[in-house]
C-alpha cells in the first residue's frame, strides 16, 4: 500500500478546489508547497474532512453525520476504513513531535511512513521510499524555512517533492481532523496492550465535533473530551472470542485512572506535561468488537454526558429554534 502515493492524489483534489475549500496554497519554486488550512486561511468544515483524509493517506472516508442526540445534537465526525494499521497507524497516528525553538508542531500524515523512526514501525511495518511525500502539521505556524527543509531531508526527498498541510487545532479544520481520530486511537490502545492488530480488517468510529474554541489550550481540550468521553468505535476482526472478551474492558478510555474530569483539568494536572498523563487514557469513550469469523459482537465502556457539557461549554439560549417570529 503506498501511503505517500495515495496521499498525493488526495492533495491533488484539493489543491484543484482550493478556493472552494477556502485554502490558501504556497508552492516556491524549489521549495516545500505548504497549505494553510486554517492558520491564515479561512478553511472550514470541506477543508477539515479533506485534511483529515489526507492523514489517512486516502485509505478511509471521513464525512459529518448525525450520531447520538442524547449525547451531543451537534454534527458528528464520522470514519470508515478498510484499511485500518495503514491508514490509522502508519499515517494518521501522531507521532512525530517537531520542536525548532518557538516552533511546534505535531507531525502525522504518510510523510511519517518515509521518516520511518519511530519504534511503532518495527511493529507494524509500512516502511517508505517515496519520491513524493505528504504530511499534516497540528500547528498555530505556518512552519519556517528551516522546518520546512528538515522536514524534507528526514523523509529522503526533494523540498520541492514534499507537501505541507497545516491546521491549528482551535480552527475549524483542525477540530475536524483531531476529533477524526476515533479510530486511531482504539487501534494504539489496542497496540499498547499487545493486541495483534492484523486481526483488525475495517474500523468505523464517530466522534462529537465540539464547538472551535477561542485558543489552541481549550481546543486541545475539547477535541481529546470528545474522542475519551464520547466517541464510538466499531473494529471487525478474525481469530477468537476470548481473547476478545478479554481484553475489551481494557480498551476504552474509562480503563485509565485518569478518566472521568475533562481533558484541561487533567492537562493542568500534570503540569501541562502530556507524557505524565497516563497512557491509557487515549482511547474512545466505547468500542465494539464485532468477529466476522464467529458472528458475535462484544461492547464496552460508556459515554460520559457530563464531562462533553462541561468540556464544549454550551449556552442554552432563551429561545427555542423554530419560534421566531412567534
Amino acid at each position: 500500500m503506498k501511503l505517500n502515493e495515495n496521499g498525493v492524489r488526495v492533495v491533488h483534489d484539493l489543491i484543484a478546489h482550493a478556493d472552494r475549500l477556502h485554502v490558501t496554497i504556497a508552492a516556491p519554486p524549489g521549495d516545500v508547497c505548504v497549505i494553510d488550512c486554517g492558520v491564515d486561511a479561512r478553511g472550514g468544515l470541506a477543508a477539515g474532512c479533506r485534511l483529515a483524509e489526507i492523514c489517512l493517506a486516502g485509505l478511509a472516508r471521513v464525512r459529518l453525520t448525525r450520531g447520538h442526540d442524547a449525547l451531543w445534537s451537534g454534527p458528528w465526525v464520522a470514519v470508515m476504513t478498510d484499511h485500518p494499521v495503514s491508514a490509522c497507524m502508519a499515517a494518521q497516528y501522531a507521532g512525530w513531535p517537531l520542536s525548532y525553538g518557538d516552533y511546534f508542531a505535531m507531525g502525522s500524515g504518510p510523510m511519517r511512513a518515509a521518516r520511518g523512526r519511530e519504534p511503532l514501525f518495527e511493529r507494524i511495518g509500512c516502511l517508505e521510499q517515496p519520491t513524493r511525500a505528504v504530511g499534516v502539521l497540528e500547528s498555530a505556524c505556518l512552519p519556517p524555512a528551516e522546518v520546512r527543509s528538515d522536514i524534507a531531508r528526514q523523509c529522503q526527498v526533494e523540498p520541492e517533492n514534499l507537501t505541507l498541510l497545516v491546521a491549528p487545532t482551535a480552527s475549524l479544520a483542525g477540530t475536524v481532523q483531531v476529533v477524526a481520530r476515533s479510530v486511531e486511537t482504539a487501534l494504539h490502545k489496542l497496540l499498547e496492550l499487545d493486541f495483534d492488530l492484523s486481526r483488525v480488517i475495517s474500523g468505523y468510529g464517530i466522534a462529537p465535533l465540539p464547538p472551535v474554541a477561542a485558543d489552541n489550550l481549550t481546543a486541545i481540550g475539547r477535541t481529546n473530551d470528545a474522542v475519551l468521553y464520547g466517541a464510538h468505535v466499531t473494529l471487525w476482526v478474525q481469530g477468537d472470542d476470548s481473547s476478545l472478551e478479554a481484553i475489551g474492558p481494557r480498551v476504552p478510555s474509562a480503563s485509565s485512572r485518569d478518566h472521568g474530569r475533562p481533558f484541561t483539568d487533567i492537562f493542568a494536572a500534570y503540569d501541562r506535561d502530556f507524557y505524565r498523563i497516563d497512557p491509557l487514557l487515549f482511547s474512545p469513550a466505547v468500542i465494539d468488537f464485532v468477529n466476522v469469523e464467529t458472528g458475535r459482537q462484544f461492547r464496552y465502556g460508556q459515554p460520559q454526558p457530563r464531562v462533553l457539557e462541561a468540556s464544549f461549554g454550551v449556552s442554552q439560549g432563551s429561545g427555542i429554534a423554530g419560534e421566531a417570529g412567534e
